[in-house]
This record gives structure tokens, sequence and C-alpha cells, in this order.
């Protein structure tokens, strides 16, 4: 009978509102070795699980934490310890299966070391971890829930008494990056830190994050043992089809059928009733059951201390609301002990590694060993993929279908293949991101080492796909794909392009420049290849017309001239077929053309190449033919990657006319059309000789891919593939090289990130002092906006000058207003209909004196009704320039982000803005004003004057450290904001202050809340 794994903590009613039970500290954590746990507060209800958890520490760990002999517990102690008020005391415990396997308590103490309450700002902080547990990362996970506890609870500084001899307690605290004072009295070492977050300690954090969601993932991708759960005695089913590709793909590891129906064997795999009977330990658990008796078998699996699941099995969140109920309880069995998770509604995971060979899935055969790593969340789409792949004659490290990606998903990841030294080059297809702080800040860090290219499906449709739970976001997908590319993400728009460009980057070098030769024996495809380079803002050369009777040797000194070439960064050839007389069809000047460009570039510097083969007649047959017969690899009609039940003759046709190499089947003409360079890349001829085994060649020295030459720190890369990719089409060549660039330059720009400059004239604490003002006795969730005075106040206190205006609501009034400023002055009107509409005539300006202000507040309210309804400002004129809007905006899928743009139709019509996440740096606010098309308009345009660049960048800073130093601004408008020949001045501003939304990025490390 199954048992739930853990009761949901109560609190006794009895208690006061101060006790109330905290759920929100409660989280599931990642440890060091990659099994999953849960934290949360302890309760009166916890008395008998502390009493077992205590009489399973070894005798030196009792000693270790009351420094004296302590067998057990007594009442009192287990009273007190269950008893707390989650202010001044406070305990936490993490759980395995429902039991204890650590806890940590704090109590707030004065400064003399007293119990203490109330402003006290000071606690002492003791852990114990069981024995068997220890050296998994419990208590420095323990660390830093209960330091985000205590800060929420006021406390700034933790001290700690250790008994010197007890390395590994004082290594948990030492090792956090916390500012320290130590000191030894009385034989005890005592460590006090403040609890403030560092720049180290949040380094040591994400360090601690990247390696336990790496080992989780690794877990996953490289298991002992596996076993099918589900595998029917009769073929054809999901799970007897996982189990025929585990044993097909030559699986290395032991292997194991679970059917309550089958004894013996399946497959030649022994098969037992359940996973339970299984006498040696379980690594993954692939489940492929209806699904309602995925709970058992979760259970059975948890029992049996499985480490991971794959769930194949559908009928979760796809399905509707109940099925977002059975995906929540799956998750949350699943971690309870200790098990991460893969989908539900997966197609499987891959991993080509030698030692490993491991294909859980539904392909029905496991891909060639390669330096591509690949995510997905769709099995349809992973399917198309992996043939597109096959196909093209790339291999995989490694791939993961996540499906609904309850638990595990692309940010889990990414942690795995940033250091992973088989993998070169990252591609993902994305539906949704889950956590897109997360994912942009380990995009970045994955970018600086190896290419990252990301496709995005559902992107126009503002909603998430059934089974996906993600937080809304308010930026157009135009703006959301700007901002990864500043975090070096490689987006794409089609799988198509997935799949060019990541082709190229795992068999080329990048392009040192945007300067691109090109060659072949087409004029006219010569000059499609050299618009299509224009397109993509590469620089191509005139292109080198070997004409329709180029020898093998021609293309040979050609692309050799062109390699050695310093003003070629990156080479084209483009090919035709030859056109012979007589039937013959030319294979044997095919194979000398393929080992002529094999061994020019393998012999030139490193530069990438690229081939454009346009492929007509019967050239379709004999791409098809020579790519069955290529040594160490199986056409796609015999079986390969993608080829099987899901996909089908007809499936892959159909994806190959958009990621294949395509053709004219049939041939009508009279003259037979034999294959060129085209067909010698698609069967696999320019990758070299292959490594027996291993269906990849070792790259010659000096050309490495674009991955492989920035392995991840402290890793070590092998031995990779030299592979010449060839599109079908010009522009899907162009498209590969433009892309390669673009990253290209952002790695060399990234190296040298610029800085968050220290600004003069900011005054964080007024500020501060001014927004709880602002916000005393407001309830209003959705926040408020704040006064013209309040907002001038608060942009003031960051050095973010506004224009200050009168209302000019009468005549007199405006007229006085307009004497205390001095003229020449302007009138606008400012009401939120007419706000920013120069179009609809309400702003007069250069008004020169009391004569003609009058007029023009006649004629305004003759046109918008009195002077209040319009809201008549005036303001003193500001020295002409270039109107400009800045904002800054809080989105909850993004997080904060610096806009910038021209005032008037550039932005509003034609959608002229770029972004920045914030912090920007001062490379970040020099790079967003150029990076708009209209940004010539503040060079110097046709004549006219420069305007003060170096002062609108200012501005752009001071605007993104007041947003980073105050979580509680979620906006502010600066329309418009003038920048003259000398000076940027903001004529109008609006602020809007609220609760800032939860931060899934901060704090300390969990998973996602299920």
């Amino acid at each position: 009978m199954q048992q739930p794994p853990e009761p949901m903590p109560q609190q006794p009613a009895a208690q006061d509102a101060q006790q109330t039970y905290p759920a929100h500290w409660e989280a599931d954590i990642v440890l060091r070795d990659g099994g999953t746990a849960r934290i949360r507060p302890i309760t009166t209800e916890d008395a008998g699980r502390l009493v077992s958890f205590y009489e399973q520490v070894s005798d030196e760990s009792k000693y270790y934490r009351f420094f004296a002999p302590y067998p057990r517990l007594s009442d009192k102690d287990v009273h007190r310890f269950t008893h707390h008020d989650y202010v001044d005391r406070v305990g936490l415990a993490v759980t395995v299966a429902g039991e204890f396997i650590a806890t940590v308590r704090y109590d707030r103490i004065d400064e003399n070391g007293r119990a203490a309450s109330g402003d006290a700002d000071e606690a002492e902080v003791a852990f114990l971890v069981q024995d068997a547990h220890q050296g998994r990362g419990v208590a420095s996970a323990l660390l830093e829930h209960i330091g985000a506890v205590a800060r929420e609870r006021g406390i700034r500084r933790f001290a700690a008494e250790v008994l010197p001899n007890n390395n590994k307690m004082i290594k948990v605290f030492t090792d956090a990056g916390y500012t320290q004072k130590r000191s030894f009295e009385d034989g005890v070492v005592r460590l006090e830190f403040d609890l403030e977050p560092t720049e180290a300690s949040l380094a040591v954090q994400r360090a601690r994050e990247q390696r336990a969601e790496a080992r989780s993932v690794q877990r996953l991708l490289a298991p002992a043992s596996v076993a099918v759960i589900g595998a029917g005695r009769q073929p054809g089913g999901v799970g007897r089809t996982v189990l025929q590709s585990l044993v097909r793909g030559g699986f290395t590891g032991r292997l194991y059928a679970v059917n309550p129906a089958a004894s013996g064997s399946l497959d030649e795999v022994p098969a037992v009733a359940s996973v339970r009977d299984i006498e040696e330990p379980v690594d993954l658990a692939v489940v492929a059951v209806p699904v309602a008796q995925v709970p058992a078998v979760v259970a059975e699996c948890g029992e049996k201390g499985v480490r991971g699941l794959v769930v194949l099995s559908a009928g979760y969140a796809e399905s509707g609301p109940e099925g977002r109920g059975r995906q929540r309880e799956l998750v949350r069995q699943a971690r309870s002990y200790g098990m991460r998770l893969i989908g539900p509604n997966a197609f499987g995971v891959l991993n080509t590694a030698p030692d490993v060979r491991l294909n859980a899935s539904l392909a029905p055969e496991l891909p060639a060993q390669g330096r591509i790593g690949l995510f997905t969340q769709s099995g349809g789409i992973g399917i198309a993929l992996l043939a597109g792949l096959h196909r093209r004659g790339a291999g995989l490290s490694s791939f993961v279908s996540a499906g609904n990606r309850s638990d595990v998903s692309g940010n889990d990841v990414l942690q795995y293949w940033y250091d992973d030294p088989r993998t070169d080059v990252v591609l993902m297809y994305l539906e949704s991101i889950g956590n897109p702080r997360k994912f942009t800040r380990l995009a970045r860090r994955t970018a600086l080492a190896k290419p990252l290219v990301v496709v995005q499906g559902a992107r126009h449709g503002g909603v998430a796909p059934a089974g996906h739970a993600v937080p809304g976001t308010r930026l157009p997908h135009a703006t959301v794909s700007a901002l990864l590319r500043q975090a070096g993400v490689i987006r794409v728009d089609t799988v198509t392009e997935l799949v060019d460009v990541g082709l190229l980057l795992a068999g080329q070098p990048l392009p040192a420049g945007p300067r691109v030769g090109i060659l072949g024996n087409s004029e006219s495809l010569g000059l499609l290849t050299y618009d299509a380079c224009l397109a993509q803002g590469l620089r191509p050369r005139r292109p080198i017309d070997l004409t329709t009777s180029a020898t093998p040797s021609d293309f040979r000194a050609a692309l050799s001239r062109a390699l050695a070439d310093d003003g070629c960064d990156a080479v084209v050839i483009t090919a035709i077929p030859w056109v012979r007389e007589g039937g013959r069809d030319g294979a044997a000047e095919r194979e000398a053309l393929a080992a002529a460009v094999r061994e020019t570039v393998a012999e030139g510097p490193a530069k990438p190449v690229v081939v454009v083969a346009v492929e007509l007649g019967g050239l379709a047959e004999a791409l098809s033919a020579a790519t069955r017969t290529a040594p160490g690899r199986e056409g796609v009609g015999s079986g390969g990657p993608g080829a099987g039940p899901a996909s089908g003759d007809a499936g892959t046709r159909g994806v190959s006319g958009d990621m294949g190499t395509g053709g004219v089947p049939g041939d009508t003409g009279a003259a037979r059309v034999s294959g060129g360079v085209g067909a010698a890349v698609a069967a696999g001829d320019l990758r070299g000789p292959a490594t027996p085994g291993t269906h990849e060649a070792p790259a010659p020295p000096g050309r490495q891919p674009a991955g492989a030459g920035h392995p991840a720190p402290g890793t070590v890369g092998g031995p990779t593939s030299l592979a010449i990719p060839t599109y079908p089409a010009a522009e899907r060549a162009a498209r590969a090289l433009g892309e390669a660039w673009a990253y290209a330059q952002w790695r060399r720009e990234a190296a040298e990130p610029g800085k968050v400059p220290e600004l003069e004239r900011i005054d964080e604490q007024a500020a501060d002092e001014r927004i709880e003002a602002a916000g005393r006795g407001r309830t209003d969730e959705a926040g408020f906006e704040l006064s013209a005075p309040e907002a001038q106040a608060l942009l003031a206190d960051y050095g973010i000058e506004v224009t200050g205006s009168k209302p000019a609501w009468d005549e007199s009034a405006t007229v006085e207003a307009a004497a205390l400023m001095g003229y020449p002055v302007a009138l606008k009107a400012t009401a939120p209909h007419l706000r920013h509409r120069p179009d609809l005539g309400c702003v007069r300006l250069d008004l020169a004196g009391e004569q003609q202000l009058r007029a023009a507040h006649a004629e305004l309210t003759g046109l918008f009704g009195k002077g209040e309804e319009a809201r008549l400002v005036v303001q003193p004129m500001v020295p002409r320039g270039v109107d400009t809007v800045v904002r800054a905006s809080l989105d909850p899928g993004v997080g904060a982000v610096l806009s910038f743009g021209l005032a008037g139709a550039p932005s509003q019509l034609l959608g002229d803005t770029a972004h920045r996440l914030i912090p920007v740096t001062d490379r970040d606010a020099a790079a967003l004003i150029r990076s708009i098309r209209a940004a010539p308009l503040l060079f110097g345009w046709r004549g006219s004057d420069p305007v003060d660049t170096a002062a609108l960048e200012e501005l752009l800073q001071r605007l993104s450290r007041l947003f980073d130093d105050h979580p509680q601004v979620v906006a502010v408008d600066l329309e418009p904001v003038v920048v003259a020949h000398r000076g940027a001045r903001v004529l109008s501003a609006r602020v809007r202050l609220a609760p800032p939304p939860v931060r899934d990025d901060l704090g300390p490390r969990t998973l996602p809340a299920y």
C-alpha cells in the first residue's frame, strides 16, 4: 500500500499570529551529489522525527554539536527544538522521504550573548547533519536558507561557536563568502559573520548551484543501471520500444525490464515484476506506464533508492486542470525521495559517450558521437532535429527531451553542458522559459565558453504551451530576443536555421572578421551568395568565377589563395554539378574535388569554410546513395534517428525538404548530371577519415570548431570533428556565417566587459526615505504613480534633474509663472490623451514675451478646453537638440529593462527602440544609444551638429542605478529628453512605485516550486 512520503507540516491552531507557520520558507534543493532534499521549518508535530534523527547521529557528531557527550535528547530538549516563534527562535530541517537528515537553529541574542528579541540584530546559529549525509553539501545549503530567514526577521549577523577539530563545520562557515571575524577563547573557535550578501558569497552560491545541478543531470545521462518500467511482453508499446532502443544502442551498464506480467527476460534483458525485485542498485528508471499507475511506480522507485526518473507517460498538465494537479503531485513525490525527474510526457534522453551509449528514448537508433548537445521541449521537434542532424552527418554528445519540464529544465541542462568536455555547441528548442532571469544568467556564462543557439516556438501566441507553467511578460518577442542576444544567445527563427548554424559552429572555427571570400564554378550562384552575405551584415569580396569547366585542382588553388589572404576571414565555396555526355557520372571527379577541398582546408589557416551546392536532375539520387553507403553511417532510409514509427518514411521526407539536402528527383534530360562537391559533403566525404567506432575525425591542429577553442574553465576539450557544412541555398549559408560573426563579435566584447561606474550626486538613503514616505499607508498591490514634485525629488536624489514646470490653468497664473522663470518659455498640454502628441498642435514653443504667451494660452484653451482639463503647464525653453525617450520598467518575465529611442514616430510608429538589462555598464550605455536605426541623428547626420552623447550615457547609467538600488521603483518614463550640443535635459518624468515582484534568481538556492 502506497504511503505519502511526508505529511504537510501543520502548526497548532492555538499559537498566535506571530507564530504562524511560514510556508514560504519551504523549498526543494539539489545537493552536491545531484540528489534532492526538502528544507522546511520545524514544527511541534516533528518531535518523533527529531528523536529518530538524533538516534542516527554518531557520538562524535553529537559531541561537536553540544561540546560534551550527549547520547539522547531529553523531553525538555525535544520541546525546545520543536517549539519556535519563527521570529527570535527558528529551526529548519532537511528531509528526504519525510525523515530528517539535518537541522539548523538560530536564537536571537543581545550584545552579551543572552536571549533577546525586538531590535537585537544578532543570532547564534548551530547545525547538526546525520553522518550518512555529511559531504553532500547539506550544511552549506542550510546556511543559505537560514541566513535568508534571519535577514527577513531583521537579523544582520550570525555567531557560531565550533570546536577547533570540527574542521568540516568551520569550512562550511569560512567557505560561504561572507565577511567574517574569527576568534579563539576557552578552547572554542568563535566565528562572527555578516549576513549581507557579498560578491564573494553570491559567487560561491552560484558555483555550488552549478555543480549540484550539473551533477543531477549527469546522474540522469550517465547511469550505471537502467530499469524500463512498463516494458510490455508484446513488441510495439512505448516501454518495449525504449527497451529495444537501449539494447540496440549498446548501453554499457546493467539493464532491466519491469513488468508485473513478465518473467525471465525480454529482448535478452532480465525481466522482473517490480523494481524492488532488482537486487542491485538502480540509477535511472524509465517510466512508461498508464498515468494512473505512475504514483505507485514512483513510490516503489523511491523506496528502492532509484536516483532519477524519465517519465514518458502522458496525461499530465498538457491534458488540463486535473492533469496539472497530477503533475504537481508527481514532482512532489519524486523530490521527496531525492529523485530528479525528466518529463512527464517526455521523448527521452540520449548519451553517445562510448562508456555509456544510452538511448533511453523513442528514437530507434543511437546517433553518432559528436560535439553537439541538443535540448528540446517537444518530442515531435526532437524527432525532426535528430533526423535532420543525422542526415547531414552531424553527431551528438547528448540529447534531452524534457516534455512538460516539470522538474529538469533547460536551465539544468545548461548547467551540465557548461563544463561537459564532450559538448562544444548547444542547440535548444524552447517553447517557454520558466525562469528567464536565471536562463539569461546561465546563457551568458555558457556563451562565453561555447556557442548557444536557441529557437523558440509559441513566441507570438501569447500563451504558454499546455503543461508549461511560466511567468508572463509584457514585452514583445522582438524585445525578448534582443535581450537574449545581449546575453550571447544566438537567436534563430526556425529549426532549419538551428541546424544550419549549429553545423557551422560545431565543425568550423569562428570568423575573425566579416570579410567573406566567394569562389565557385557558377557566376550566378556567386552573385546570389554575394547579395545574401550583404543582407546578413557581412562584407563579401567580389566573387571569383572558376567557370563551369573548373577542375578539382582549380578549386584547390583558388581556395588555398583565399585562405591565405589576410583580407579574407571566411570562405564560401559555390558549386553546381558538372554536365557530362555519354552517361558518365563524374564520380571520380567528385571524389577528387572532395579530397581537394578537405585537404586544402586542413592545411590552411583556421578560417571557416562552407559550401553552397545547387542540386539538379539526378543529383538527389546520387546524394542519397552516397549517404547510405558512407563508411560508418546508415542512411536515413535504413532507420536513422527519427526514422522509426513516430516519423516514418513520410515524416523523414517531410523534414528533408526543409532541413536536409533537398533536390529534384528524377532525370529527364539527355545528359546525365553527376555529383559535385555538394554530393561529397552530403556523403560525409569532407569529414576526413573516421576514427573507428566513433564516426568522427580529429580536427587538424589549429582548426578547432567554435566551441572547442574556448572550453569551460577547468575542462579539457576532447577530439573534435572537422566537418565542412553544405547548404542548398546561398541565403542559408550566409545566415549561418552572419550568426557566427555576430557571436564572435559578442564574445570578443564580452571578454572585456564594461563597468558600472561610481557616480557622484547619488543619495541612496534619501531616496529610500522618500520611497518609504510615499508608500506609507498605501495597500494597493498594483502600485501608484508619484506626483510630479515627488518624482522630480526622487530623480534628483540620483542626479537626474527634471526641468521644472508650473501649472498654467488660468492666464494670469501662467503669466506670473513665466515671469519668474524668464522668457522664452513653452506652453504645452499634458493631459493623458494629449501628452507627447505634437501632431495635435498641443505645444507652443519659443514664446518670447507676455503677449505671445497670452495668445498661445487662449489658442490652446480654445482647442482643448479649459486649462485644468488640458492640464496646461508652462516651462522654460531649453537648448534645441534631438528629442529622445528613456524608459525603465520591471517586467515579470525578464526583470529590469532599460529602453531608449528617439521620441515620436521613430519609436512609436517604427518601433525603433533598443533595450538593455539593468544594471547597465558604461559599455552597455554606449551601445544602447548606438543600436537604434535612427542613431545617426545623434552623431551629426547630414552636417548637423552632433549632440552630447556622453551626457546621455550618464543619464542612462543614473537611471539604471536608481532602478537597481530600489526594487520598489517599477517604472520610470523620461520623455522627452532633449539632447543638445551640450547637455541632456529631461522635460517630463513619471515614476511608478509598487511592491516588487518576488525575485526567483536571488536568495538561497531552490528548485522551482511545484
